[in-house]
């Protein structure tokens, strides 16, 4: 009797097995087919919590504080380079589903996409409350359930700039942490611009960017309009526009940034798409939306960064 041969080392189209690892993270791809799946999985957040705070009680109080994401990506769907992105996203306190399907075209015209999303976020900007002297902001239970479906399209890239024009359905909800629809925060303001317990919008937004990158200075801007389009029964009325500018240049070791951001809100407005005030990306040193939230904003920064250790 022949012996069975061994398999070979490695098979066309399908990944070899990475050697097993003891890191907080864990990461894996395997390739069903054409389909490439990605898993990974942060211990971190739930391993300092295990470490910091009394054990948890029950096991989906576990599960709830792991992080993590899932990607599926097909390069050809129905054979002709039709690619589908699955992604989803877990955090501690949000969660993001993105479902993408891109028809193939000639890199010289626009991509279309079809994309569906789901997202549930705690809303801090708006109906959060400043802690710490106003460093953070803390959750009042309110959190916004996003569906959210349509076209976008990407113009070609150019070397400076970028382009993309989107048209989609919106669907808001206002939740509590329960996962129950909620119309009003515990001060009795309304959540929602329609005064029911969902928003309901079709928006389409054009957005333009501008980016001169060198190697001692960089200069960037972005250009955001959207339009609340009256085509659906009680559907939010709106123009939106927002426009930021950031320049930087290079001192020696140190580095000098400045930026401006502006925008302004017409017609309709929901209290979660007013502009915050506060975090990282506006006023360092301040909670996200802990300076103050409305209707027109305008910020200007200026920071100057000095490393400590120069080589």
């Amino acid at each position: 009797a022949t012996p069975p041969r061994p398999p070979p080392p490695h098979e066309p189209g399908r990944l070899p097995v990475p050697p097993a690892s003891a890191a907080m993270g864990a990461q894996q791809s395997v390739n069903a087919g054409k389909a490439k799946v990605d898993l990974h999985v942060d211990l971190t957040h739930m391993l300092c919590e295990a470490l910091l705070l009394p054990p948890l009680s029950s096991s989906s109080a576990t599960i709830s504080q792991i992080v993590g994401r899932i990607s599926l990506k097909h390069p050809s769907l129905f054979g002709r380079s039709e690619k589908l992105d699955v992604i989803l996203d877990k955090g501690v306190n949000d969660s993001n589903v993105v479902v993408a399907f891109r028809r193939p075209r000639p890199e010289w015209l626009s991509q279309q996409s079809f994309v569906i999303q789901h997202s549930m976020t705690p809303e801090i900007a708006v109906h959060g409350f400043p802690a710490d002297n106003f460093t953070r902001s803390g959750s009042r239970g309110v959190n916004l359930s996003r569906l959210s479906l349509g076209v976008e399209i990407n113009e070609p890239t150019t070397s400076k700039w970028t382009s993309g024009t989107s048209v989609k359905f919106e669907h808001i909800r206002p939740v509590n942490n329960d996962g129950r629809s909620i119309a009003r925060d515990h001060e009795g303001f309304p959540l929602t611009c329609s005064g029911n317990l969902h928003d309901n919008m079709i928006i389409l937004k054009q957005e333009s960017g501008y980016a001169d990158v060198k190697d001692n200075s960089f200069l960037r801007v972005n250009f955001q309009m959207e339009q609340g389009l009256p085509l659906v029964p009680k559907s939010l009325t709106f123009n939106r526009v927002k426009c930021a500018v950031s320049k930087g240049i290079k001192l020696g070791p140190t580095f000098l940034v400045t930026s401006l951001t502006g925008g302004s809100i017409v017609g309709d407005m929901a209290p979660y798409q007013a502009f915050a005030i506060g975090g990282l990306g506006s006023v360092r040193g301040y909670g996200e939306g802990a300076v103050g939230s409305g209707r027109l904003c305008l910020i200007g920064n200026c920071e100057y960064t000095v490393p400590l250790v120069c080589k």
